[in-house]
């Protein structure tokens, strides 16, 4: 037997027994003879109010991708170096990118960092644009003892005077890899609601960073 049919069939069978327990203890399959989908969703990350800040900029959200595979409604979880496999029955209640923009657009309305966040055709026009990329969204079970939430995302702001994008303000991609609690889908989505918090967090400091090194130029 080839060497790739042998690591696939090992694979297929860690990823089978994963799915089982991690559905079990979602949906407690012992008392239930039929399995049902479970559906979660991004939540808005807290403000700490220590982050106080004033901005005056008006910011528009360009775009909000999400790179395939995990573009798609449900959960995807790592079992390999090159290996992954969508969960059936644990997803996100919209796509991700719908999942996303909402609490984005909240936090970065709050954040200090803005004045406004607006949408595309709103009377107030953006001096300032964004473009978030999403690289990799997945529950990294290729160590099934440490299972992870893995999220990476790219950030580019824009300076944009007429509401055309210009100058570079802010270029930087973020990764945070969040031991899990429990090798659940539930456990899951809080890894990645952490990440998300974490990220942010730091994309509000390099952005007034990097607006402050702007003004004393």
């Amino acid at each position: 037997m080839k060497t790739s049919q042998l690591l696939f069939r090992r694979a297929a069978r860690i990823v089978a027994a994963l799915l089982l327990a991690g559905v079990c203890g979602l949906t407690g399959c012992l008392s239930r003879p039929a399995l049902t989908r479970q559906t979660f969703t991004f939540a808005a990350p807290t403000i700490s109010v220590t982050n106080a800040f004033t901005g005056g900029r008006v910011l528009g959200i360009r775009s909000l991708q999400i790179a395939v595979p995990f573009d798609g409604r449900s959960f995807v979880y790592r079992t390999g170096g090159f290996s992954y496999v969508r969960d059936p029955y644990a997803g996100f209640l919209e796509p991700p990118a719908e999942e996303l923009i909402a609490p984005l657009r909240g936090w970065l309305r709050s954040n200090g960092n803005f004045s406004a966040v607006v949408e595309a055709g709103s009377a107030l026009k953006p001096d300032a644009s964004a473009e978030i990329i999403v690289n990799q969204l997945f529950g990294d079970f290729r160590q099934p003892e440490h299972p992870a939430a893995v999220l990476t995302m790219q950030f580019v702001f824009f300076d944009a005077p007429k509401g055309v994008p210009g100058k570079v303000i802010l270029q930087q991609e973020y990764s945070r890899s969040m031991p899990l609690a429990a090798p659940t889908a539930a456990a899951l989505m809080d890894g990645w609601n952490r990440a998300l918090a974490e990220i942010l967090a730091e994309v509000s400091t390099d952005f007034r960073r990097s607006e402050t090194a702007e003004q004393v130029r």
